[in-house]
């Protein structure tokens, strides 16, 4: 059998659903004999130990080259670096090529017709033969290395923490030993676990939801806000249905809707839904306005450095001051005695609403489009280079609709069947 389907508890970290070949826990690479009460992970029987032959990969020979890579490599997160390097330190080890599998991509060499290639192996070059193909079907053949040998180019990959050798170490030492000049990968942005109520998703032990589960709850755009949130980035992080129903409701309806609803509402009933002239700002009105470019400069940073957990930090923070902004203002009884001072306030928290909706667009597009369509924008309005631009004074908007619906537990719990 494959060491793949034996599992057993890790002699490491002593979790107990361990691989052959890996602990999904704490990441280390395994062979089936270094399990502690190995089992097949198909019908539960204590496997037997057989001799077959296969092809290996002289992973050692490369230590030095791939020690140097990783070192040098400021970009690596500090999880990824500090665990390839601890593997280097303890002794690299031939990796196999082969497998004893009755499925997958035949081995090529002579004598190994009844074998197939180890997945990580095939998998991490399926990234270059993947960019080929695609050309391919362009009719570009030539232009796929552009992504792979113009040193202009930076490949980045999104990966568990369990995946960081297959991408620092195993991908890296392929592509030195063709020695044909292959770019490396620029850096590996090694998430930590999401866990569900403490416990490591599985789809065999019903622990966890699944994709088409979770768009029976609620749209898409409930999701990815979560999700992005609460990505551990530098620790596990659980997820829990209070967790889920504190970021729908609390921030997404209560803190951005309701101010997006707010201030539309407020332009389209006041002033006709016209975009009103401001008078001269005051400190208040400025700190708002430079609140948004520093936002948006903080953002752009924080996006160049993959830190997608400080971006919702930064958006929510801005909306949290133009709400508070808005309620110091009271436009709505101000707009009794001072016109001019309530237009100044519609117009400032208009120019927060616009931002934001281009901030949160590749985090929530079917809420920033809807936004988009109320503002009377197109989509190309949510080009980053618009930013930092104005919507102009005498600009029309249409009639605003609230954008999110609160949930309740046990709303999720009957669309999930649970109750």
């Amino acid at each position: 059998m494959p060491d793949r389907f034996i599992q057993g508890l890790c002699p490491r970290c002593q979790y107990e659903y361990a691989k052959g070949d890996q602990c999904e826990n704490c990441g280390w690479p395994l062979e089936p004999s270094k399990l502690i009460n190995p089992v097949c992970a198909i019908c539960g029987e204590k496997p037997v130990l057989k001799k077959t032959k296969h092809w290996y990969f002289n992973l050692p020979e490369f230590s030095e080259k791939i020690k140097s890579y990783i070192e040098n490599n400021d970009r690596l997160p500090s999880n990824a670096k500090n665990f390839s390097l601890n593997l280097i330190k303890e002794g690299l080890k031939p990796r196999p090529l082969t497998r004893d599998n009755k499925w997958g991509i035949p081995a090529p060499f002579p004598g190994a017709e009844d074998k197939t290639i180890y997945v990580w192996m095939e998998a991490v070059l399926g990234y270059i033969s993947a960019t080929i193909e695609y050309f391919d079907n362009l009719g570009k053949t030539e232009v796929w290395k552009d992504f792979w040998f113009n040193p202009q180019a930076r490949s980045v990959y999104f990966i568990g923490k369990d995946n960081i050798p297959f991408h620092t170490i195993i991908l890296p030492a392929l592509l030195l030993a063709s020695e044909e000049g292959y770019n490396l990968p620029w850096t590996v942005e090694s998430t930590e676990f999401l866990l569900f109520k403490g416990q490591k998703f599985s789809k065999s032990r019903r622990i966890g939801v699944w994709i088409d589960e979770a768009v029976k709850v609620c749209p898409t755009d409930y999701w990815r806000y979560t999700l992005v949130a609460i990505r551990p980035e530098i620790r596990d992080t659980s997820f829990t249905w209070d967790v889920f129903l504190e970021k729908v409701n609390s921030e997404l309806n209560d803190t951005f809707g309701n101010m997006v609803h707010r201030v539309l509402t407020f332009i389209f009933k006041y002033f006709n839904g016209v975009v009103p002239e401001p008078a001269d700002f005051d400190e208040d009105d400025l700190q708002v306005l430079n609140m948004i470019e520093k936002t948006c400069l903080d953002v752009e940073k924080f996006l160049e450095n993959f830190r997608l957990q400080a971006i919702v930090s930064s958006i929510m923070g801005l909306t949290r001051l133009a709400n508070r902004y808005i309620n110091e203002k009271e436009p709505w009884k101000t707009i009794k005695t001072d016109v001019r001072k309530a237009a100044t306030t519609g117009y400032v928290s208009i120019q927060v609403v616009k931002a934001l909706t281009i901030l949160l667009y590749p985090i929530i597009p079917q809420t920033c489009i809807k936004i988009l369509s109320m503002l009377n924008l197109k989509v190309e309005d949510l080009s980053w280079k618009r930013i930092f631009g104005k919507i102009s004074v005498n600009h029309r908007i249409s009639e605003p609709k609230p954008v999110f619906k609160k949930l309740a537990l046990e709303v999720i719990e009957r669309r999930l069947g649970l109750a």
